[in-house]
């Protein structure tokens, strides 16, 4: 298949864009700077995106069979300018479908946010729940869903789209803005200062899933008609959900099996009741035959080497 990525120089697109090479597809990288291949796909097409150019969107797509469409403003940038985050998560989307569809694309892959749901996750979230989160980054992200579902709905495209929990794992290189991210950065202080500093306690719960099994999920549901049973709409988590202090010791353990070292934790005293638990069930996903890797060490290990080879003092 011909498959254009969006946001394929981030952290998921890049990801997801490289497992879609390696499993043989012809894969083109959008952006919207003007960017030759990167290290890591030296032959890749790269596609200058021009977000607010119909035509040139609609040839963009032209002779495209999937797009993945992982481009999108991050949560800081969405607080920061509200209806930026409109303008690019909800209506850039909506444009980029209908250029799909005037070009014939088959299916449109798309991620959004398990933070849709709630600012603060608990219980058991299945696809059901109802979104009830007013930040921007969760309002705008479920515009551009609507605009996958309803062209879906409609019969114009096969719509996926991806609430996603907490990604983990190594960037296709070191350019991803991802170092704010909390495996990320945990990874990264190891090799910089040589502990593992939390601002909180740690015992907030969160669903984490490896990028591994994001890309792999991608690649799952790719085939037209893949997304039955069910509407297109899918909860993307790790079906492990743990505490910020669980996956801190995960990294502190994995630094000491890979040199031998052992890295403290530093963080506040616990306050306040303990935080509420946390089921973020991939179940709808999991009945359309995919399954999970989960290899959450392999992930850790090869964000700890990226990190070494790029901040190591």
């Amino acid at each position: 298949m011909r498959i254009l990525v969006t946001g394929a120089f981030g952290y998921v697109g890049g990801r997801v864009a490289h497992a879609l090479n390696e499993a043989g597809h012809t894969v083109l990288l959008g952006t919207r700077q003007d960017a030759a291949p990167p290290e890591w796909l030296p032959r890749a097409h790269v596609v200058r995106l021009h977000w607010h150019d119909r035509a040139a969107l609609e040839e963009s797509c032209r002779g495209i069979d999937a797009v993945v469409h992982a481009a999108g403003m991050n949560a800081q940038d969405c607080a920061t300018d509200p209806v930026a985050a409109l303008e690019f998560n909800g209506v850039a989307t909506a444009r980029l479908v209908a250029a799909a569809v005037r070009a014939g694309v088959k299916r449109v892959v798309y991620f959004s946010t398990a933070h849709v749901y709630a600012s603060s996750l608990e219980g058991t979230i299945t696809e059901q729940t109802c979104p009830t989160n007013l930040h921007p980054y969760a309002t705008s992200h479920l515009a551009g869903e609507q605009a996958v579902l309803q062209a879906a709905q409609h019969g114009a495209i096969h719509g996926t789209v991806f609430r996603l929990s907490n990604a983990f794992g190594a960037p296709m290189g070191h350019g991803p803005n991802c170092w704010m991210l909390l495996v990320n950065d945990l990874c990264r202080q190891a090799v910089t200062t040589g502990e593992l500093v939390l601002r909180t306690a740690g015992l907030q719960v969160r669903d984490f899933v490896t990028l591994e099994d994001v890309a792999r999920a991608v690649l799952h549901v790719l085939p037209v008609g893949s997304d039955s049973p069910g509407d297109g709409l899918f909860n993307l988590g790790g079906g492990d959900a743990r505490s910020i202090l669980s996956m801190t010791k995960s990294v502190a353990d994995r630094w000491k099996s890979l040199t031998g070292q052992s890295l403290p934790i530093v963080r506040p005293a616990p306050v306040g009741p303990a935080p509420a638990a946390l089921t973020y069930s991939s179940d709808k996903l999991l009945g359309t035959g995919f399954s999970l890797s989960s290899r959450w060490s392999q992930e850790i290990d090869a964000t700890l080497s990226l990190c070494r080879s790029v901040f190591a003092r």
